[in-house]
């Protein structure tokens, strides 16, 4: 007699104990943001070493991660707070309005009382100081995964409330060649930057200045001058490398 193969889609008999294996959770994809290579390496290495995450990609400022935003899909980003033409401040303002925006841990310095405040009211889903060991910064971005919100005790009455204080690099200078008159295109050049990308940052500049065009940001910041306001952008900026110069440096 011929011997019975059972078909995979065959009802096993009722007291077959056998069980299939359970499926594989997939990975955790984490995109990183920071401004320092070391950092970035070591972030890259710590969650390369864990099978619950693999690391889609880097990004070395602010600007570059919200870019990868449009391109790769991703579930947990951990962003310096501190970065070059935009902060984790900025991320997270160019995210909070997006419906299927990635989660967001914010992994910093250890901060002044407000940072992890505002980090949260900016709409991040965690903060990780980087003082702290690196299994806690790896069950912080898995239970953010999760869908879980993580931070240390805070006191939101505590936030800085000027204005000028809040702006990024990228934004103080930028009101800076709002008060050259210079038009869109010609900051974008000057920038290395897009036009669209300019626009971005000035909605943002005018949202923290309470501001609705670029002679209302420039009189808000000539009136707290006066007021003495702590407007951190002096009156002459000294001359910026060109663009193209000064991306092909960053990028090395």
């Amino acid at each position: 007699m011929a011997a019975r193969i059972e078909s995979p889609t065959e009802t096993r008999p009722a007291g077959d104990s056998r069980r299939r294996p359970a499926a594989k959770a997939a990975p955790i994809r984490v995109l990183l943001a920071d401004r320092h290579p070391v950092v970035i390496s070591g972030l890259e290495r710590i969650f390369s070493d864990d099978p619950r995450f693999r690391v889609v990609a880097v990004a070395a400022d602010g600007e570059r991660f919200v870019e990868a935003v449009d391109r790769l899909s991703f579930h947990v980003g951990v962003v310096g707070w501190i970065m070059p033409y935009l902060d984790g401040r900025g991320v997270l303002q160019a995210l909070r309005d997006r419906t299927q925006a990635p989660r967001i841990v914010i992994y910093a310095d250890d901060p002044s009382p407000d940072v992890p405040g505002q980090a949260m009211a900016l709409g991040a889903a965690g903060f990780c100081s980087n003082s702290a060991p690196a299994g806690a910064l790896l069950e912080t971005v898995a239970a953010v995964a999760d869908g879980r919100m993580v931070f240390p005790y805070l006191d939101v009455r505590t936030l800085d409330t000027d204005p000028f204080v809040s702006l990024t690099q990228r934004e103080r200078e930028l009101l800076s060649l709002l008060r050259a008159g210079r038009p869109a295109a010609n900051i974008a050049a000057d920038l290395g930057i897009s036009v669209n990308t300019v626009k971005f940052h000035l909605k943002n500049l005018y949202g923290k200045l309470g501001v609705h065009n670029r002679t209302q940001a420039v009189n808000a910041y000539l009136s707290a001058q006066v007021d003495g306001g702590r407007m951190p952008i002096p009156a002459q900026q000294q001359p910026a490398l060109p663009a193209t110069t000064r991306r092909a440096a960053e990028r090395r």
